[in-house]
């Protein structure tokens, strides 16, 4: 646990509010992510289950979480199960959560080994009617490899077949989007990790260096402040810019290009997500400044959009409005395409080709229900862009805001945006 301890009040509040949405007498099993493996014998560093650490804060492998608000049995309703420590994993693996470390991280004061599940399981399943299962469920996923918890969902249904089943995924994406005072610090600390990052990437960007350094001068700043990346981190200069997920980081930077940043720190499990575009020679030219003006523009406009009550629908609209009128003015449309175009092929998706933000928080794109709105609490992304292959170059803007009630709160205001004082930092 790379990040400072968090109070276990955070992940107590959120039980309590999934135990008011279970149906009457259901048990609610959540599984610790897999550890990734490379090849032979190598594994990767677990990325922990966000539904797993938003109820428990925990975030060791194998854990395993069951929720039974309805249990005879008091010391049932909640039960954690981990790993038992032993010198053997001690020397191997290092240190693991012993009972009452598990119990002080998660406020579940059950806490149970591991070795002890399939029994209590089964004891908690005769009593229970339905059984409550989880997966991703995020509409873009792509699940080729069978998770943890879809491994134990088929084993479960095999042993009890005649249980109602029910899905765990809709009541979290009820939950997850709307964001306690809490999260929202966690989230905060990100954005300042992440500013760190940019400032410090500002005063090295130079022509002749290589888009791996510049990763490098975030990873720096990162590590430093016990953070990690959220994401890979799109470091995209020139024409690379437009491809908008570039991983590939490995061009040199030439000085008449810009270098586009889409970078964000994880910071106790809680993501940022800046995305800026700078001028690799410290000057934008004055085509690249237009753009970026019009990029910035949108962004802006549509940060004050963001209000309670939206569908994000509406939002991307609205944003797709304003982007054709801004595209206009650079002559990069004409107004005989804007009156040809219908509703599915925009003329302004040629350079305008994605959304316009997501909820963010334990995960970069953060769960929502398909058909909410808006919410006080809501975490956003606020991501329009411009992508000029034909000219060599792309403009991104990105900030990370609050919806309340008084208007959005900006978690990126103090990150420098203006064409200007990007061009000042990069002098002095």
């Amino acid at each position: 646990m790379r990040h400072k301890p968090i109070k276990s009040s955070l992940f107590t509040a959120n039980r309590k509010r999934l135990g008011e949405l279970l149906p009457e007498r259901t048990l609610a099993i959540i599984n610790a992510n897999d550890v990734p493996p490379t090849n032979s014998d190598g594994t990767l560093v677990m990325w922990p289950n966000s539904d797993l650490f938003y109820l428990s804060g925990i975030e060791q492998e194998e854990s395993i979480l069951l929720l039974f608000p309805g249990a005879v049995d008091e010391r049932h309703r909640e039960i954690l199960f981990v790993r038992q420590p032993s010198e053997r994993l001690k020397l191997w693996e290092g240190h693991k959560h012993d009972a009452e470390e598990a119990r002080s991280i998660s406020g579940v004061k059950e806490v149970r080994w591991l070795s002890e599940f399939p029994e209590i399981l089964r004891m908690l399943v005769c009593e229970a009617e339905g059984i409550c299962l989880n997966a991703n469920e995020h509409r873009r996923a792509v699940v080729d490899v069978e998770s943890r918890d879809l491994r134990f969902a088929r084993d479960c249904m095999r042993r009890y077949p005649l249980h109602r089943y029910h899905r765990l995924a809709p009541l979290m994406h009820r939950l997850r989007p709307v964001k306690s005072e809490a999260e929202v610090e966690l989230i905060k600390e990100a954005c300042r990790i992440t500013r760190l990052g940019f400032l410090r990437a500002l005063k090295q960007t130079k022509p002749g260096l290589n888009e791996c350094d510049i990763e490098a001068e975030f990873a720096h700043e990162f590590i430093r402040n016990r953070a990690k990346f959220a994401y890979s981190p799109i470091i995209a200069s020139g024409a690379n810019a437009c491809v908008l997920h570039y991983l590939e980081n490995d061009k040199p930077l030439r000085a008449r290009d810009l270098l586009l940043l889409d970078v964000g720190a994880n910071y106790g499990n809680y993501a940022a997500d800046m995305t800026r575009t700078i001028p690799i020679n410290g000057r934008f030219s004055r085509r690249q400044k237009q753009v970026y003006k019009a990029v910035l523009r949108v962004m802006r406009a549509m940060i004050t959009a963001a209000t309670p009550g939206k569908s994000p629908k509406l939002w991307q609209q609205e944003s797709e409005e304003m982007m054709t009128d801004e595209l206009l003015e650079l002559g990069l449309l004409k107004p005989a395409e804007v009156r040809k175009s219908k509703p599915r092929h925009l003329a302004c998706k040629k350079y305008f080709p994605h959304g316009l933000g997501h909820p963010l928080g334990l995960d970069v794109h953060d769960v929502a229900p398909a058909d909410a709105v808006f919410q006080e609490g809501w975490v956003l992304t606020v991501e329009p862009g411009i992508y000029l292959p034909e000219e060599g170059f792309a403009v991104r803007l990105e900030n990370n805001i609050v919806v309340t009630e008084t208007g959005p709160v900006d978690l990126m205001a103090d990150i420098p945006v203006e064409p200007e004082e990007i061009e000042a930092l990069m002098r002095r």
